[in-house]
């Protein structure tokens, strides 16, 4: 009885060091982030109810796994008492240490670790600008040349029916804030009044989000308030400390609506440091419009008379030193809006970007390779028979 104990208690402790061997050998991928893994954040910690499984799993590969054993009555043992004893006896317990770290770790990499709050400085350069769109009941007219890199950002349309030009402009928008890094954009509308869509931001999601649900009868298209529109431009970048400050206008008309004139539109923006920039959408009066559908489906369009006032547009423009375009197609609206960029100073400022590291790498890794370690040593070496 004495002996018996006594192999139980060698075992154990033969145990307790392989299960310190195998945790030294997990530990050492882990311990490259040590004090990010003792100060992680678990998002899944659930999954470490599991841990609970690891004693009945060690018990089974271990004092279990004799229990299971075939057993052979016999007379006496005398015969095997001078038997050879081979390494291989001392470390039958190896594997099962090795598959309940490995296990161990496993369960840790589900509760998905991530480290604290890795603040990263950077020195980046940008503009603070507002586009101002246009979404009177002239956009309707329709637009030539439309280009396939933004025929993909435009709305789907009936088979037959030609792009407008607001949907040039809502797909040059987004295209020109999906090329954007560091400039804050914010987004006015306006037709017979002026609405703020979007304060300057570098949300560039919400941007996109918002300038793709625009349509013509959102707002009151009657009439179309250019005055009205850059005041509340202005007044979004009245607070900006950029070196640059643009307003960028898209428009096909003239102002024939609002209480402020555009004039004195311009000088507010001139208070605050803004320029702007002015784009005309189309080259004439007269624009092709659809008219409904014939009788065969197809669509049916008229020619119609739309004023626009050039002239104002320049002088806004001049008056606040910025630049007057006129886009007659859709890739001319594209190479207007970064046109305008050129000609713009980026103000450097250093940005602070929070950032998570996932962590649970690094227990995955070295708890695979314990359980394939495990595999191949009851594999090949540290076979139980039968």
């Amino acid at each position: 009885m004495n002996e018996l104990m006594s192999k139980t208690v060698r075992r154990l402790a033969l145990l307790l060091g392989f299960l310190l061997v195998a945790a030294g050998l997990g530990a050492l991928y882990p311990l490259l982030k040590g004090p990010e893994l003792a100060n992680a954040e678990w998002q899944h910690p659930w999954f470490l109810l599991g841990l609970l499984v690891v004693p009945p799993l060690l018990w089974r590969s271990t004092f279990g796994e004799d229990a299971r054993r075939p057993r052979l009555l016999l007379g006496t043992i005398v015969g095997f008492a001078g038997g050879p004893v081979g390494a291989r006896v001392w470390l039958r317990d190896l594997p099962a240490a090795l598959r309940a770290v490995g296990f161990a770790l496993l369960v840790l990499a589900l509760g998905r670790p991530l480290n604290a709050i890795v603040p990263q400085s950077s020195e980046e350069e940008g503009i603070d600008l507002v586009l101002v769109l246009d979404l009177s009941g002239s956009m309707r007219a329709v637009i030539e040349n439309f280009p396939e890199d933004l025929a993909r950002l435009a709305p789907d349309r009936e088979r037959g029916v030609r792009p407008t030009r607001l949907d040039a402009a809502k797909a040059t928008i987004r295209d020109f804030v999906s090329r954007r890094k560091t400039d804050r954009i914010g987004v006015v509308v306006f037709g017979k009044s002026a609405y703020v869509l979007s304060p300057p931001t570098l949300d560039y999601h919400l941007l996109d989000s918002l300038v793709s649900r625009l349509q013509l009868d959102l707002i009151d298209a009657s009439r179309t308030a250019i005055g009205d529109a850059l005041g509340v431009a202005t007044a979004r970048l009245r607070r900006s400390q950029a070196k640059s400050k643009a307003v960028i206008l898209l428009t096909d008309g003239d102002n024939n609506a609002g209480e402020l004139s555009p004039e004195y539109a311009a000088h507010l923006a001139t208070v605050v440091g803004a320029r702007v920039y002015t784009v005309q959408i189309g080259a004439g009066d007269q624009a092709e419009v659809q008219d409904g559908f014939d009788l065969f489906g197809q669509p049916r369009y008229s020619t119609r008379f739309f004023p626009v006032n050039a002239e104002l547009l320049e002088t806004i423009s001049k008056k606040t030193g910025g630049e007057s375009y006129v886009a007659s197609d859709a890739r001319g609206l594209q190479a207007s809006l970064h046109d305008v960029l050129d000609r713009l100073e980026k103000t450097k400022f250093e940005g602070n970007v929070a950032t998570f590291e996932d962590l649970y790498r690094y227990l995955l890794l070295p708890g695979v390779l314990l359980l394939a370690l495990d595999a191949v040593l009851r594999a090949l070496l540290l076979r139980r028979f039968p």
